[in-house]
């Protein structure tokens, strides 16, 4: 059978290689600056296959060599995004802003089938659109057909969590249309509600047991080959913190309380409680401000870990923050399994003609 081999570049913690791994693709080589993202990536992988280095000194003839051993048919990749953020200062100057260019330059070198890049929606707007036409300019010269950047809400594909990226992707000869969306949504209670609560607990432990069999078909897909439950942190907080959670309704925010309260932490989104009926809002990297839809804390890395769609055998390394900020930049990979599994079919139908 034959192997479709790819490189993920920029991988952090491998949201992005796990979705494509599930949908049948092999993961030949990845990259991140990050250690720590890198440790977590080849724990979960039987080879050491992510390096620790900077995209700029990766050599032609490296990759070149790799794509003739190893038939690379696919780039994918999230080039780091704090430049284009919406959240961020958007400054067009941004060294990051230009890492793309790497990117296309690995793509170039290794003339795969395909490439995909992921990144905040920010992209498609700053500087009127620069970057986005560049980037469409860049690989159609390559050969791609590049499909019209897409925004995907990873809710819509059954995902806990409205998280709104672009997606680029290009195959050669022939334009990719975008995976239908899912005709449900998953919540939160839905992502959450096997995991032990944490409330209560005076002492952290590293291992839990579930409470109860799976009570969605979400959980019994998170917990498919895990037994034990692994980055279930809790965090302490004040008694003021606490006392203020605890006024919040289910799916409320912190203006709903008296003005007193208001000015507690100076963030407009400071001090929300998930919504337990809904999918829940965007997991960051660690902002410290998004709430339990029933706990009077923020969510566990572990909880944070299932809203993004890693299942419960995908184990974090590193300190708890940097657990958290590997959790927040990555990939759902449940929403890259889709766009793959749309992929393979495009590249198996060329192979056949």
């Amino acid at each position: 059978m034959k192997k479709n081999s790819i490189i993920d570049l920029f991988c952090g913690c491998g949201g992005l290689s796990l979705g494509f791994e599930k949908a049948g693709f092999e993961i030949e080589f990845a990259i991140d600056m990050w250690n720590d993202a890198i440790n977590t990536y080849n724990y979960n992988h039987k080879n050491n296959i992510a390096v620790c280095k900077d995209i700029h000194e990766l050599d032609n003839e490296f990759l070149k060599d790799l794509s003739e051993k190893k038939k690379i048919v696919g780039v994918i990749g999230g080039p780091p995004c704090q430049g284009y953020s919406t959240v961020g200062t958007r400054n067009i100057d941004d060294p990051r802003n230009h890492l793309y260019l790497e990117y296309c330059r690995v793509v170039e070198a290794v003339n795969p089938q395909f490439f995909v890049i992921e990144n905040v929606r920010g992209l498609l707007t700053l500087n009127n659109g620069m970057f986005r036409d560049d980037i469409v300019s860049r690989f159609e010269k390559l050969g791609y057909t590049v499909s019209p950047p897409k925004v995907i809400n990873a809710a819509n594909y059954g995902v806990p969590q409205n998280r709104q990226r672009v997606f680029f992707v290009g195959i050669k000869n022939v334009e990719f249309r975008f995976p239908k969306e899912k005709d449900y949504k998953v919540s939160t209670i839905d992502a959450l509600s096997d995991l032990p609560f944490l409330d209560n607990l005076k002492e952290y432990k590293e291992t839990y047991n579930y409470d109860s069999k799976p009570l969605s078909k979400y959980q019994e897909l998170m917990r498919r080959d895990s037994d034990t439950i692994l980055n279930h942190n809790f965090t302490v907080h004040t008694e003021q913190t606490k006392n203020i959670i605890g006024m919040i309704k289910d799916g409320g925010k912190i203006s709903d309380l008296p003005e007193e309260y208001w000015g507690v932490r100076k963030y407009n989104k400071a001090f929300q409680r998930m919504n337990s009926n809904l999918p829940s809002n965007t997991i960051d990297t660690g902002h410290r401000n998004y709430f339990h839809y029933k706990e009077n804390r923020v969510p566990s890395v572990r909880e944070s870990a299932r809203i993004q769609s890693f299942p419960d055998e995908f184990i974090f390394i590193g300190s708890k923050t940097s657990q958290y900020k590997q959790v927040g930049n990555a990939v759902p990979p449940l929403l890259a399994e889709e766009i793959a599994k749309q992929i393979k079919e495009y590249i198996g139908k060329k192979e056949s003609e």
